[in-house]
Order: structure tokens, then C-alpha cells, then sequence
């Protein structure tokens, strides 16, 4: 038995990858199915085309040059129901005792026994948080979901990449008195092509007030101060959308022994070739190998993971 912890897009890849050599394997999630695809916003685009998101030798068709947060739902939904995974949702790991060939995992749930682990957690889970005061009033959000909530209501946007432009975006097409607060002197350059242009004409025409080379200082019910190059200002304000980035979950990654770089990227210590980290027949998959440096890895190039994980669990399970 093979345990994979995280029924994203890469772990699903590894679970079929295993059991099409003929090795059984249980994924355990303490969310849903492809849970951070779930939090995604609503109307959310991905970037790379369905070909690039395929798993398991099953064709991902959408409807429109770019699928849909919706359509990738649907397509690993389809998927894991196509390969009959077994698949354990809404359970969380708490810890994995034992050594490779008998590990005993420890859940909110119960307990389970493997011969080899993979850790596929992704790191949407996680988010930056942006350290001041007020950053845990209701009203601040790091998860940006659906516009209508925001109709009408002073929104203050925390970001420059992808995420901050949609979410200011859809937010003021609801009529939304929307600013933006960037730490740099521009927007990202790696915002999607088709959006870069609305939201800088949307700030050029004033639609939307950006604050750039800012940062918020605080957050007050009805109010937010940011540091601007100007000078300090306060703006009146009823909800902070913090598009400030995700981080893989570090706390699991030390329970389970994996040893992480010492700079700041904090990447897991694993074999290029077999994605084995240090802690022997614990394996991890996806994006989660990329630590912090978290826009170098996606679905498209870490799907090759699976397989180097299920021939290398192959050879040494015989």
C-alpha cells in the first residue's frame, strides 16, 4: 500500500500512475477533490491550455481556447471516478511514524499502515500574510472567491500579480469603488495577456486607483492606512482582498521529517531522479518541491512526477 497525501492534479497522476502498475494506493485530502483548483476564483482562466492539465491518458476537451476552473473540476472529477481511486476526503494527517516499508500514518480519522509515502500538498493552503494590524478582521480576506459580495463597497486589492488584476477586475465591474495596493513600481509583467491590458487602462482612466511602491501599515474597520512614496495616507474602506500569494505547508513537511534547504526558499531535500527526499521511501510530488519559489513549478511540469515516482516504488516494492 502506498499512501499520497493530497488529491490534487498530481497526486491523482500518481495514483494512477501506481495502480497502472498494478499497485494499490489510498490518497487521504483534508479538503475536497483537487481542493486548492476548488478555491480558485469562481470565474477563474487558467493560462496553459486543457492539453497541458491531462492526466492519466484522458483528454481534457474545453469549450473555449483556455478551460475553466469549473472544467478542470469536472475533468478530474472524471478522472479519479474513470481509475476508481481510493480516495479519503475531508481527513487530515497528522503524523507519519515508522520507516520506509512501515510507516504507520496517524489521522484525524484513524490510522493506516504503508510501505511508502508521497506528499503532494501543493501550497495553496498556505497563505503570505502581509503582518499588520487588523489583518485578522472579518473583513480581510486572502481567498478571493466571486465579485457580488462587493457591490458597491470601498475594496482595497493587496497585490500585482494574476489573482490581484482578477479580483480588482470582476470586483469593479460589480460597481465596487476598487484601489490597488502594489509593493513595486508596476504590475507584474507575468499577468495574463488578455488581462494585462484591461486593468492598466482601467487605472490609466482612473477607474481604478493604484498605489504603487505602497504598503498597508494597518487595517481599521471603515478605514486602511498605506505608506505611499507621498506620505502616509488613510482611505476610507470595507473589505481587503490580500492577492498576496501562497506557500506550501511547512508544519506537515517538518512532521514527516523532510529536511528543507536553509535559505529562504525553503525547498524539500529530495532525489531529482526519483523525487525521494532524505527521510527514506517518503516521496513528494507537484508543486510542494518548489518550496517558496512557488511560480517555477505548475501542473504541466510536475506532471512528470508521477511517473518517476511509480517506476522508482515499482523497482524497490519489486
Amino acid at each position: 500500500m502506498v499512501i499520497i497525501i493530497g488529491s490534487g492534479p498530481i497526486g491523482l497522476a500518481t495514483a494512477i500512475e501506481l495502480k497502472k502498475r498494478g499497485i494499490e494506493s489510498l490518497i487521504i485530502e483534508r479538503g475536497c477533490l483537487v481542493n486548492s483548483i476548488f478555491h480558485y476564483p469562481v470565474k477563474m482562466t487558467f493560462f496553459s491550455t486543457s492539453d497541458k492539465l491531462e492526466i492519466g491518458n484522458i483528454p481534457f476537451i474545453s469549450h473555449g481556447p483556455k478551460p475553466t476552473r469549473q472544467e478542470a473540476l469536472e475533468y478530474y472529477r472524471r478522472a479519479a471516478e474513470h481509475y476508481k481511486l481510493n480516495i479519503r476526503l475531508y481527513e487530515e494527517v497528522l503524523n507519519v511514524e515508522g520507516n520506509d516499508g512501515n510507516f504507520i500514518l496517524k489521522t484525524n480519522k484513524g490510522t493506516y499502515s504503508a510501505k511508502k509515502v508521497v506528499l503532494a500538498t501543493g501550497f495553496y493552503g498556505q497563505e503570505n500574510r502581509m503582518n499588520v494590524p487588523g489583518e485578522d478582521l472579518p473583513k480581510v480576506t486572502h481567498y478571493y472567491d466571486e465579485p457580488h459580495r462587493y457591490a458597491w463597497q470601498n475594496v482595497l486589492v493587496v497585490g500585482g500579480g494574476n489573482s490581484a488584476a482578477d479580483a480588482a477586475l470582476e470586483t469593479w465591474h460589480c460597481n465596487a469603488n476598487v484601489s490597488i495596493l502594489v509593493r513595486y513600481p508596476t504590475l507584474k509583467p507575468s499577468i495574463k495577456y488578455w488581462v494585462k491590458p484591461d486593468i492598466e487602462n482601467r487605472i490609466k482612466e482612473g477607474s481604478i486607483t493604484a498605489y504603487y511602491s505602497s504598503e498597508l501599515k494597518e487595517i481599521r474597520e471603515g478605514e486602511v492606512d498605506i505608506e505611499t512614496p507621498e506620505g502616509l495616507i488613510t482611505i476610507p474602506n470595507d473589505f481587503v482582498l490580500a492577492m498576496t500569494g501562497y506557500h506550501p505547508n511547512f508544519g506537515i513537511m517538518e512532521k514527516l521529517g523532510i529536511e528543507l534547504s536553509n535559505d529562504d526558499l525553503k525547498m524539500p531535500v529530495y532525489s531529482d531522479k526519483t523525487l525521494e527526499t532524505n527521510r527514506k521511501g517518503l516521496y513528494v510530488a507537484g508543486v510542494v518541491c518548489g518550496g517558496m519559489d512557488t511560480s517555477r513549478l505548475f501542473i504541466e511540469n510536475t506532471r512528470i512526477h508521477a511517473d518517476h515516482i511509480a517506476a522508482d516504488i515499482e523497482q524497490k516494492m519489486g
